[in-house]
């Protein structure tokens, strides 16, 4: 599957943990303890996402594609 969606990694005071979120995937998201482990999580939640988005015959968001200019 394509996993090649934004991420937004931040820390979060209130959770003391690290949150990385997944913005064209509504609910999308995932916390842990290191920015390494927030990331690691948040793929693996992504997979899953699709996954139930595609056996419950839901349309999945095409990646947004950022152009990059110098």
């Amino acid at each position: 599957m394509n996993l090649r969606y934004e991420i937004i990694l931040y820390w979060s005071e209130e959770d003391q943990a690290f949150i990385a979120e997944v913005p064209e995937l509504p609910g999308c998201a995932a916390d842990g303890e290191t920015y390494q482990a927030a990331l690691q999580n948040v793929q693996i939640i992504m997979q899953e996402w699709l996954e139930i988005a595609q056996r419950l015959g839901r349309q999945i968001p095409d990646p947004k594609l950022r152009s990059v200019t110098t």
